[in-house]
């Protein structure tokens, strides 16, 4: 049966839906929540949460990506963020938060202007590997090929390549393009790549290599990709998508499981819930870590869209503080709008519904929501 709607006579669009348009339903079974699993692993490197924070500067910090690595997610350090460009950016990370609306963006064009130094990237994923934790750094497509090397040089585990976009056949007439396939082949470590939106370019994707897709575009809350660009991609229609991808990649490959990571629209942990159920083995967050005390940007939270030099696609939001980071993890909560203890809404989600692990919840039963959560 095809969902497709009639724009007009000349256009029809297929119907998607958000996290906020479906919901979970329980089965003849439940369990207790001390029962239920939440780990997972991706190539060598497991992971007691499947939380990974997104590489953008309100989020992570090497300390902040350290603390949530021994708290068994994985932190991702932005190494085009202010970290790699400064010796100590905690005065500009100051500077920013207390930023009029109005200036924000332009003086934050300004401060990400200064040069990116290779030194501070070795620097900083040393601070990390120091701490006994897994290293990942993220690199846009445009900057890979520049600062690869010295990424790997410096002792990554998993190498992030991470763009509003990324494709498997980026075209140019300007300059060669970055070769997604031959490049993974000759690493060393394994890849996560994306974003993606669609079945078939995320199986672009898998086809590359790539340990894990990245899924989403547009769709987090310091992106204004929808209104700046008109592309957006609503996010449970997004991973289910990437999910049957990863279902046929994995008989086209013979056996080969690529990870589907969750990128956007995850800002609480019903939606944490609701990605995995849509089948993601684990999410990328941004505004529900920026929440935490230690978070860099101080309550504010953005992206590398936010200080595009030539269009920004995003903008500098507060999202507030709502506890330590260990409390937005694991609670207690304080409130019920599920900002703090992510992990406990997970396993209670899942022994309501009778799962125990990750994979197991994929399967749960979904409704599209005829109702409008606050």
């Amino acid at each position: 049966m095809s969902n497709e709607i009639e724009i007009g006579r000349g256009k029809r669009g297929r119907r998607a839906y958000s996290f906020d348009d479906i919901a979970v339903v329980p089965s003849r079974r439940t369990r207790d929540p001390e029962d239920v699993s939440v780990g997972w692993q991706i190539d060598a490197y497991h992971f007691d949460l499947p939380i990974v924070a997104a590489p953008m500067d309100s989020v992570m910090s090497p300390a902040t990506a350290v603390a949530l690595g021994h708290h068994g997610g994985l932190g991702v350090l932005d190494l085009e963020g202010l970290w790699t460009r400064y010796e100590d950016p905690t005065p500009l990370l100051a500077e920013i938060a207390e930023l009029a609306p109005e200036l924000a963006t332009r003086r934050m064009q300004e401060i990400y202007a200064a040069p990116i130094q290779p030194e501070l990237i070795t620097a900083r994923l040393k601070e990390i590997r120091a701490a006994g934790v897994t290293v990942a750094g993220a690199l846009s497509p445009q900057r890979t090929q520049e600062f690869y090397q010295t990424v790997i040089d410096a002792g990554v585990d998993l190498f992030v390549i991470r763009g509003t976009t990324v494709s498997a056949e980026h075209v140019s007439g300007n300059a060669e393009p970055l070769n997604l396939k031959r490049f993974i082949y000759e690493l060393d470590v394994p890849v996560i790549v994306g974003g993606a939106s669609t079945y078939t370019a995320s199986l672009h994707l898998m086809r590359t290599g790539a340990a894990g897709v990245l899924v989403g575009f547009g769709g987090g809350a310091a992106h204004t990709t929808r209104i700046s660009l008109g592309i957006h991609a609503p996010m449970a229609t997004a991973v289910a998508d990437v999910a049957a991808a990863r279902r046929d990649y994995l008989d086209e490959s013979g056996g080969r499981y690529v990870h589907v990571i969750a990128d956007g629209g995850v800002g609480r942990a019903g939606d944490l819930v609701k990605a995995v159920a849509c089948g993601a083995d684990a999410v990328m967050v941004g505004a529900a870590l920026a929440r935490a005390e230690e978070a860099p940007g101080q309550g504010w939270h953005w992206g590398s869209e936010a200080h595009h030099p030539e269009l920004p696609r995003g903008e500098r939001v507060s999202v507030g503080t709502a506890g330590t980071l260990a409390e937005i993890l694991f609670g207690p909560g304080r409130q019920a709008d599920g900002t703090l203890n992510l992990v406990g809404a997970l396993k209670r989600a899942m022994a309501t519904t009778g799962y125990s692990d990750l994979k197991e919840f994929q399967r749960v039963e979904v409704v599209v929501s005829p109702y409008q959560p606050r």
